[in-house]
């Protein structure tokens, strides 16, 4: 479309259930201006394409199939593929308030030096369900759930940062650091993460601002099969796994990643026992413990593959 002011991209893959509410939220958006929808396929196999067809009729949806799986390959496809300096990224099994777009985009015209925004995400529960009793507000933020507070918020802790199913950045600086890191972010049924966080750190190392805008909300649905504990340890291993490699690929790696990581595992545990009358605080605690191994497990390897090349 021509003179877009702003592109919301959704990254897809096998998501078909919830992908046509996503897409209807942003083909709904009250945006006083041009904008653009584009639907990246990341190899789905169900019925994803017959979803976006259906309304392919509006001539603000863009689709294009990425085969290459990988969530961070998929970001850069669709940057690629997008017409415009802002981007705005929605999850596939999310839903955008209607001001969503304008919200977003009014930040970066205010701001030049606003690198990176995202908005507060509520949760929404499959109907009949309720929060378990086990699920502390720590591990609902593993669920997508962030929230700073009703006033805007600039972020100078990286681990404040925006959540990436809500979620804008400039191109001119996406396109500064080289994309998204694809050693980071989520590969099929591997839940690596740490992306944006480490997009954050870049951003401020360079003098830009991250925002927490909480007027641009979005509101993400829980898969049944997130309420399972079995989804929240293995969430865990690969949030441990993730900060392994971020701090490898920020030229952290070594043996002092032993002693963190050993460090943590033990003040989890410690954490288990001194919570352990509370279920939710106490199955928190035991989450971070497991996730430690995660860490362990790849700051090991990477030494052995160093010494090996070495």
């Amino acid at each position: 479309m021509p003179n877009t002011q702003i592109s919301a991209i959704i990254c897809t893959h096998n998501r078909d259930t919830y992908l046509g509410a996503a897409i209807d939220s942003l083909l709904a958006q009250d945006f006083v201006g041009e904008f653009e929808v584009v639907v990246v396929d990341n190899g789905s196999s169900d019925r994803t394409r017959e979803v976006v067809e259906h309304r392919s009729h509006n001539p603000r949806l863009k689709y294009v199939f990425e085969p290459i799986i990988g969530l961070s390959v998929a970001r850069n496809t669709g940057a690629r593929v997008a017409s415009s300096e802002i981007l705005a990224y929605l999850d596939d099994d999310a839903e955008a308030n209607s001001h969503w777009l304008e919200v977003l985009y009014s930040a970066y015209q205010d701001n030049p030096k606003l690198a990176i925004a995202g908005g507060k995400v509520t949760l929404l529960w499959p109907e009949g369900t309720q929060p378990p009793r086990w699920l502390s507000t720590g591990l609902s933020a593993n669920l997508g759930a962030y929230d700073l507070g009703d006033s805007i918020v600039y972020i100078d802790n990286p681990g404040k940062t925006p959540r990436g199913l809500n979620y804008s950045i400039r191109r001119s600086f996406l396109e500064e650091i080289g994309g998204f890191d694809t050693h980071l972010g989520r590969v099929g049924t591997k839940l690596l993460s740490n992306e944006e966080l480490q997009m954050t750190e870049l951003a401020l190392q360079r003098g830009m601002q991250v925002a927490y805008l909480p007027n641009a909300l979005v509101a993400h649905n829980v898969a049944p099969e997130r309420l399972k504990r079995s989804w929240f340890f293995n969430r865990g291993w690969w949030q441990g796994i993730s900060e392994c490699y971020r701090e490898q690929l920020a030229g952290k790696a070594g043996l002092g990643q032993l002693q963190r990581g050993s460090e943590r595992f033990v003040r989890g545990l410690y954490k288990t026992i001194q919570y352990f009358p509370d279920p939710a605080e106490r199955f928190d605690k035991i989450v971070y413990a497991y996730g430690q191994i995660g860490y362990l497990n790849a700051a090991i390897q990477g030494l052995v593959f160093k010494s090996k090349k070495e």
